[in-house]
Formats: C-alpha cells, structure tokens, sequence
C-alpha cells in the first residue's frame, strides 16, 4: 500500500497533510479505498461547518458498503472536493491527490500529535 511519509494517519484510515498556515487537507487512505472497492458517491459536511476530532464529516459510497468519514483534527471546514461529485472515482485513482474530500482550518493543531506517521500506520494494517 501506499503511505506517503508526509502525512499523518488516523485508525480509521483518513490522512490529513497539514499545511504551516493552518490549514490542513484530508481524504482517505489508499488502503481505505482499496477496501471500499468502487466509490460511487462521496458526502462530506459542508462549508463553514465546524467539526471536533473524531466527529463525523460525511460517508464514501461504494458498490458494496458505504463507510462514514471521521475528522481526525479540530477545524472549520474551507473547502470541499467539488470534483468527487461528478468523479468519486478519483478516490480510487488518487487518493493521496486528487481524491482529497475537504480542507480545514485546524483549531487545536496540536492533535497532530495524536495522529501516526507512515510507519505507524503501515503496522497497523
């Protein structure tokens, strides 16, 4: 599997790359798609709305299963993926790219902390 060293992991498969103005970007991991099969649809939360760590930011539809999404930092959310409405399938292809799902605004950056780095993460598969 893929797990850029940039990154920072949660549990529940969602990376988050945080940026040094405060900013963070989150998707999921290529091996949380690679266990969805096909995504069909992504729902994240919308703009502006302000979620907690660990609160849920929206689903991923696969042909068979949809799994909910969790926050892995504190923040506003800035933006969302407005690609995946029409391309869900860019979760599939580039998850770590152009498969992002929404942009956040951290408010207690300090949470990275919590969150595994790459090798963390490949162990705990």
């Amino acid at each position: 599997m893929n797990t850029p060293e940039n990154l920072k992991y949660t549990a529940e498969h969602e990376w988050v790359l945080a940026e040094a103005d405060g900013t963070a970007t989150v998707g999921i991991t290529d091996y949380a798609q690679s266990q969805l099969g096909d995504v069909v649809f992504v729902d994240v939360s919308a703009v502006g709305e302000a979620l907690a760590k660990g609160d849920t930011f929206g689903a991923v539809e696969a042909v068979k299963t949809v799994s909910d999404l969790f926050m892995p930092v504190s923040g506003q959310v800035l933006a969302l993926n407005d690609e995946l409405g029409s391309r869900p399938e860019l979760v599939n292809q580039d998850p770590y790219g152009k498969g992002w799902m929404v942009k956040v605004k951290m408010s207690a950056p300090a949470e990275l902390g919590t969150l595994m780095d790459a090798a963390a993460y490949a162990k705990s598969m």
